[in-house]
């Protein structure tokens, strides 16, 4: 028998006021053990369907299959989930196949299962402005895009102790005992050779200004002394993948955690890379971390969004940055680095392949999935395990 499942962040007094209407359903929530998704994809190439991490949350993916239908309550943060919600979001990745196919003009995931799964999105906090509420409308119908469900509804509730009210101090002042270097924070999960920090690292060779790479998987266990450490910093560049449709938890707690200290950076540039083909798909990423430097008073200076990236990755292996198909990248590249050297503000740039197109993209992309899953003896149509 079905059970429906509703994902939550509410604390133990908020949530006994509204549990009797989910009596009965799957409830998945943040109990503090839950481990960032570390895009291993084993979900996909190793154990279908099911997680690698063995934390308790390894299901997420088979609830969501298995319900009649799925609720999220969450405070509202920056444009979408809080980081605690979006935790458990990001690791439902094997709820879809790996292999791409092009969906009302975007790059999506195929689908594992014949369904089309309803959620319902309960957004609670202090006064949200019709701007916030468009935004996570907007967020809620990308995720159900990617995951492929769709919205069945979009609900906002005031709650004024339980959101945090937006800053409105002054931006904080330069001093001189600020760090001068700029900080490339790389917050992937995945190793020192994933796109993240290849590509931090090729902007930090193009940088004039001296310059430091931070992982913040590092910091996981003490994430109170990573804010510490950059808040005596001028600048910082936040170089991420997308997850779901936006930043990863674990980026998201952090920027959280900032923000209620009035703490870190003063000038923020972004550098995001995804694996979907259209660059427009990372609107809502650069849209977050542009709210949270209104809400806690920092200076947001400008990014550069990269898609296509696990093949702008492979090719940095082989060719100069600059040749070739990651020309249109190379390029965004070396206009945030002359604005990072230069201290100054720049327009977004959103950089798609060169000269490569789509229909090419998904080929060798489907091709690579279908070989890497025969390899570990399993089909790419299998499906999850069922036990929970």
């Amino acid at each position: 028998m079905s059970r429906n499942l509703v994902i939550h962040d509410l604390a133990p007094a908020e949530w006994d006021k509204v549990s009797g209407e989910y009596s009965g359903w799957n409830i998945v929530t943040d109990n503090g053990s839950i481990h960032p998704c570390i895009g291993c994809f084993s979900c996909w190439n190793r154990t279908p369907g099911r997680c690698a991490i063995k934390d308790g949350y390894e299901n997420i993916g088979s609830l969501i299959h298995q319900a009649g239908e799925v609720v999220v309550i969450s405070r509202y943060t920056y444009g979408g989930f809080s980081g605690s919600v979006k935790g458990v979001f990001d690791r439902c990745l094997g709820y879809a196949l790996p292999q791409f196919e092009v969906v009302k003009g975007e790059t999506h995931h195929k689908k594992r299962f014949d369904e089309d799964k309803p959620f319902t999105f309960i957004f609670y906090g202090a006064a949200l402005t019709e701007q916030e509420k468009e935004s996570a409308r907007n967020y809620a119908r990308a995720v159900c895009a990617n995951i492929r469900g769709h919205v069945k509804d979009v609900i906002f509730k005031d709650s004024e102790e339980a959101a945090e009210r937006p800053y409105t101090g002054a931006q904080r002042e330069i001093t001189a005992a600020d760090n001068e270097k700029v900080i490339l924070l790389n917050g992937s999960m995945r190793n020192v050779d994933g796109n993240s920090a290849r590509l931090a690292r090729a902007l930090s060779a193009r940088l004039k200004t001296d310059s430091e790479m931070i992982d913040l998987r590092e910091y996981l266990d003490d994430p109170d002394r990573l804010t510490d450490i950059l808040d005596g910093v001028k600048t910082m560049v936040i170089c991420v993948p997308l997850y779901v449709d936006g930043l990863p938890s674990q980026v998201i707690k952090l920027m959280e955690r900032m923000e209620r200290r009035h703490a870190g950076p003063h000038r923020i540039y972004l550098l995001a890379n995804m694996g979907l083909y259209e660059s427009r798909q990372l609107h809502n990423l650069f849209g977050a971390v542009k709210q949270w430097c209104s809400k806690s008073g920092r200076e947001y200076c400008g990014g550069l969004g990269i898609s296509a990236g696990e093949l702008m990755g492979t090719l940095m292996k082989v060719i100069p940055f600059s040749l070739g198909t990651t020309r249109n990248a190379s390029k965004g590249m070396g206009r945030l680095a002359r604005s990072i050297d230069k201290a100054e503000t720049m327009t977004d740039i959103y950089a798609e392949p060169f000269a490569f197109p789509r229909w090419l993209y998904i080929w060798i992309a489907n091709t690579n999935w279908n070989r890497t899953s025969r390899k570990n003896g399993i089909k790419p149509e299998d499906m999850f395990t069922r036990d929970i």
